[in-house]
């Protein structure tokens, strides 16, 4: 049975139920049991997200995780697959979501994933990659263009200038 407050907090935070949400939940739900970790107060427990999906806003609501504080990280591969580490104990796991063959509609495809025994749902690797470093406070850099401040991590020069991306004219010659 899964914990209905939990979800309710999930559903406030993202605004809606969906089974999207639902895959986030028991993702989180997951890694809670295979890492034995909770709610993660600074960078005690990093989230690596292969999607920009409804699943995150539960792994944000329940483990704590946000770009904010540096401990969710946002790698765009279009998967539904989580990796989460935990800093303390150097533990890791990646989480995966299994493809499903049955046929079915969007509530009857929630009620399946929350109800759901998260072997059913997830397959468990290993990260494909290493532990990210902590997130780092960086000084802001005016571009000489549009006067807005950037992270000087984000700063170019052009043309002998300090560039933002945003102003920054990449030469690729069509690669």
């Amino acid at each position: 049975m899964y914990n209905k407050e939990l979800w309710k907090k999930s559903v406030e935070f993202h605004g809606h139920e969906c089974p999207g949400l639902a895959i986030g939940f028991k993702a989180s739900e997951a890694a809670e049991k295979k890492l034995k970790i909770d709610f993660s107060r600074d960078e005690e427990i990093i989230c690596v997200t292969e999607n920009d999906a409804c699943g995150v806003d539960a792994i944000q609501a329940i483990l704590g995780c946000s770009m904010g504080k540096g401990n969710l990280i946002y790698r765009d591969r279009g998967k539904q697959a989580f990796s989460f580490f935990n800093r303390s104990t150097g533990e890791n796991i990646r989480i995966v979501l299994k493809k499903s063959e049955k046929k079915m509609d969007r509530s009857e495809r929630q009620e399946f994933l929350l109800n759901a025994d998260i072997e059913d749902i997830f397959e468990f690797k290993e990260p494909k990659f290493n532990l990210p470093e902590r997130a780092k406070i960086f000084n802001s850099i005016v571009c000489e263009v549009c006067g807005e401040a950037a992270a000087e991590n984000k700063i170019r020069i052009s043309k002998g200038k300090m560039v933002c991306l945003d102003c920054f004219e990449d030469y690729t010659r069509g690669w």
